[in-house]
């Protein structure tokens, strides 16, 4: 039985954040993540978990300032104090609200360093996250991302992050499979997940072009879905999409009778 966990940054956007939880729940979701907690408060993110019955499936190390374009700093070497504090962060954060999981993005490789420098500093800070998170139960990921979304992201294949956590040589290191950014960079997503299954623990999805909700584009998703059933695929799916009208329109792909429609009174609903 597959689990699907609603992202709340992209999902639901129609209300607020906190209201966005009851939605997820309404529409069926047994799961949430989001892309960063550190802006409210534990208590009520984990309020908002209890009272919806949902469980935090996933959120992200701090990441520099995303709002000035910063996609993560584990690849710099001048912020490798700013990223160590950020660890602590996402351990309290996590542990308030029961995630097992946290993902750590590489970042923008800033053009004047070289691979070895970048190299480098990303092993000694995923060696360092793992061991830190690993101390409370917690599983560090990292996710390849397509260089069309985020040019120069550092970390773009899984080919490539299956060779750092050889490196990195921890046993609470994965991968964060991300079907859409493995469309746009290689495709060959059933075969990819197949080679790399023993390292992949978490899985997100949106189809392409546009970055939509399933069925909107050229992923045949029934496919995939029944070759992770019958790969044995256990952990959780994020739905990390941009709804193409809003979300409740949008949630046809999710195979069940949603109580969320286009007639919805959202009102009542945040009520």
């Amino acid at each position: 039985m597959q689990r699907f966990a609603a992202n709340l940054t992209m999902l639901f956007n129609e209300v607020s954040f906190l209201d966005r939880f009851a939605l997820a729940a309404k529409a069926g979701f047994e799961g949430v993540e989001y892309l960063f907690p550190y802006e409210f408060d534990k208590a009520q993110l984990r309020q908002a978990l209890d009272e919806n019955d949902l469980i935090q499936a996933l959120h992200n190390l701090p990441a520099g300032d995303w709002s000035r374009g910063e996609r993560g700093i584990a690849v710099l070497p001048d912020r490798i104090d700013e990223f160590r504090r950020g660890v602590a962060s996402a351990i309290d954060y996590a542990t308030a609200l029961g995630c097992r999981q946290v993902n750590c993005l590489a970042g923008i490789a800033p053009a004047e360093l070289s691979e070895d420098v970048l190299r480098t500093t990303f092993i000694a800070n995923l060696t360092f996250a793992a061991g830190e998170l690993g101390k409370h139960g917690i599983r560090l990921l990292i996710e390849p991302i397509n260089r069309f979304d985020i040019p120069g992201f550092y970390l773009e294949t899984v080919k490539q992050a299956a060779s750092l956590i050889e490196d990195v040589g921890s046993d609470n290191l994965f991968i964060q499979y991300d079907l859409y950014h493995q469309q746009r960079t290689r495709g060959e997503l059933i075969g990819t997940y197949q080679r790399h299954a023993a390292l992949i623990r978490h899985i997100q999805l949106a189809d392409n072009p546009g970055r939509h909700e399933p069925g909107t584009g050229e992923i045949n998703y029934p496919v995939v879905f029944d070759a992770l059933e019958a790969a044995g695929y256990g952990g959780w799916i994020g739905c990390e999409y941009k709804p193409r009208t809003t979300t409740a329109e949008g949630l046809s792909w999710f195979g069940i009778e949603h109580r969320l429609t286009q007639s919805a009174d959202i009102s009542k609903i945040r009520s």
